[in-house]
């Protein structure tokens, strides 16, 4: 009786067992199905939507954003320190040479943008005798013009030397070297009917020019240009051209 039962407990155990292990395999199988589905279904996702493949590279590029950044922040300071190194070399010189910033000579005229007017030169020659205070135009070797003059004034002297005709201009404007003051073009301007300029420093200029007041001729009056009266230097216009050598002496 009692071996009856022991064996009929042992078959129960056999059969849990049995169970147990088929409940187990069963289980392994439908993870392995359920990830192979997973696999399957990621890949078919992949194939429609191309973009899904850059996201592991974006990140990866995200990543090394702040590095980028860093290097160019150092790159901003390196310029922006070389630029300060750079100024203050700039400012040491002009300390160490403060005339070297300086125009040779301050010049009364201003102009936007003075018009040519001949563009030939020709062979014509002006020189220009400050003691006598006047302007001679020589073809060649003779003298075919002469004219009166007024020089610049003291602390405003008329540059001396060998220049050339490089701007001319009917009825200028002017503008006053000292209170800036603007005077429209024409007859009564206090540059008169022409300007004809022959040196200029890259904002001032100094050059023949027309006057409405006279009586100021054969005087030392000017800040730097050579005065004449308006018909001269409507005559004197017609003899010169771009080019033409102008000779400034005491």
């Amino acid at each position: 009786m009692t071996m009856g039962r022991n064996e009929s407990v042992a078959r129960m155990v056999m059969l849990l067992c049995f169970g147990t292990a088929i409940l187990s395999l069963a289980v392994h199988w439908r993870m392995i199905a359920a990830q192979r589905q997973f696999e399957e279904s990621a890949s078919t996702r992949l194939q429609r939507d191309p973009t899904m493949a850059s996201s592991a590279a974006s990140a990866s590029t995200l990543s090394s954003m702040p590095a980028a950044k860093s290097a160019k922040e150092g790159k901003n300071a390196t310029s922006e320190a070389q630029l300060a190194k750079n100024s203050r070399q700039v400012v040491d010189q002009a300390r160490q040479n403060p005339t070297s910033a300086k125009p040779k000579f301050f010049l009364a005229q201003n102009f936007a943008k003075p018009k040519s007017s001949n563009s030939v030169a020709g062979k014509s020659q002006v020189v220009v005798d400050l003691s006598d205070r006047r302007a001679y135009v020589y073809a060649k070797d003779e003298v075919i013009a002469s004219y009166p003059i007024a020089i610049g004034k003291k602390g405003w002297e008329t540059p001396t030397g060998s220049f050339q005709v490089m701007h001319m201009q009917h009825y200028p404007a002017w503008r006053h070297p000292i209170t800036g003051q603007v005077f429209a073009a024409g007859t009564d301007s206090p540059l008169g009917d022409r300007w004809i300029g022959f040196w200029s420093d890259g904002r001032n200029q100094i050059g023949f020019h027309g006057t409405p007041d006279v009586e100021v001729i054969g005087t030392a009056i000017s800040h730097g240009c050579l005065r004449m009266r308006n018909p001269d230097v409507r005559m004197l216009y017609k003899q010169v051209g771009l080019g033409t050598t102008v000779i400034v002496r005491e």
